[in-house]
């Protein structure tokens, strides 16, 4: 009954979207908050010199102001606001400097204090940027959700599947990570278009266009119980490769489009 009731909510819900704003002004990162965690490793000299405004800063390209996250430290770039029942677009390419490898997230449904992740990130839901993974979830701290999910010719890996069994993720559930169904990253120097769709406990991940995962059932897990996780903070992170925004706009919604689902 449970899974009946995912599936109704989600193939049923049309969208309506209002009250779209861009999260970057163009101008500054002032309703964003900075915070730098632990050294990239092997690159601890570089986090010793780094800075917020080194690390998250508004740059120009080719006469467009884009946010420039460097990469050479852990750090996160937080919306002071909470958000919930949205859809949020973010388009990014990769730079040229790379300090270990190409790594960044959209985290979702961010809350508490800075460092409960990794000594950097708040717990968060993690639609993952990382060149060559763009789509896959990765559950931080006490995260949990529900995937329809496969495993793959290893035994241990999962991925996304709409043939695939609802599965439980977390630290404790079949481990913390979900691989995306199909690649659709573009090639390192392009620009990637990220959907984000969240409504309710659902969660989808839309890579150039293309659905690559489903997330149901958003959950913090406190003192042993599954507690409904619906809204938070957004943060992008600074990872270990030169990264570059131009666009992340989020608007309101009620409910996941129903084209997603077929």
């Amino acid at each position: 009954m449970k899974n009946l009731s995912i599936l109704i909510i989600i193939t049923l819900f049309t969208i309506n979207t209002y009250a779209q704003k861009s999260l970057f002004n163009g101008k500054n990162l002032k309703n964003w908050d900075i915070y730098l965690g632990s050294p990239i490793g092997g690159f601890e000299d570089l986090a010793k010199k780094a800075t917020p405004a080194s690390t998250f800063q508004v740059v120009e390209m080719n006469g467009q102001k884009l946010i420039r996250i460097s990469g050479d430290i852990n750090a996160a770039l937080a919306t002071k606001a909470e958000y919930a029942n949205y859809h949020l677009r973010l388009e990014f390419k990769w730079g040229e400097k790379v300090y270990g490898r190409r790594n960044s997230g959209l985290l979702y449904h961010s809350y508490g204090p800075f460092g409960v992740a990794f000594g950097t990130w708040m717990a968060n839901i993690e639609h993952q940027l990382m060149h060559d993974n763009l789509g896959d979830t990765y559950l931080m701290a006490n995260t949990y959700c529900e995937t329809k999910a496969i495993k793959g010719d290893d035994g241990k890996t999962f991925f996304f599947s709409p043939e695939g069994q609802f599965t439980p993720f977390s630290e404790t559930d079949n481990g913390r990570s979900i691989k995306k169904m199909k690649d659709a990253e573009k090639s390192l120097g392009e620009w990637n278009t990220v959907d984000l769709y969240c409504f309710g406990q659902t969660a989808v991940h839309v890579v150039n266009g293309q659905v690559v995962m489903i997330n149901n059932n958003c959950s913090k897990v406190e003192n042993g119980m599954k507690l409904p996780l619906t809204r938070g903070k957004i943060q992008l992170q600074s990872e270990g490769g030169e990264f570059f925004i131009r666009k992340v706009e989020i608007k309101k919604i009620k409910g996941i489009p129903a084209e997603f689902q077929k």
